[in-house]
């Protein structure tokens, strides 16, 4: 979990700030930039690491695209700690998530 979008300009609105409810998708998603702007419903699916199940269950959460982050960089998708906490436990760090566009 990284909170990029408090720190640097993002590759869909540059320094324009977006709100708490954003991520940035890797290339499964960002289709050479058409995803900016798109809202996905992401949630917890399981850890990645063997820690205890760190998922909120049956929730998922509106996030708005707002960057790119490449495959080796994020995984799929890279959430704001707003969207992490609310269908995941922070502490877990890292967790699998699922996406409907």
């Amino acid at each position: 979990m990284f909170d990029i979008y408090l720190l640097a300009a993002s590759a869909c609105y540059r320094n324009t700030y977006q709100g708490d409810d954003v991520a940035a998708v890797s290339d499964a998603l960002w289709n050479n930039g058409e995803a900016c702007g798109k809202i996905v419903n992401v949630r917890c699916i399981g850890a990645t690491n063997l820690a205890p199940q760190p998922c909120k269950l049956n929730i998922s959460v509106a996030a708005t695209i707002i960057d790119y982050c490449p495959s080796r960089g994020c995984g799929t998708t890279n959430l704001s700690k707003y969207v992490f906490s609310v269908i995941a436990d922070p502490k877990a760090g890292r967790i699998r998530t699922a996406y409907e566009v």
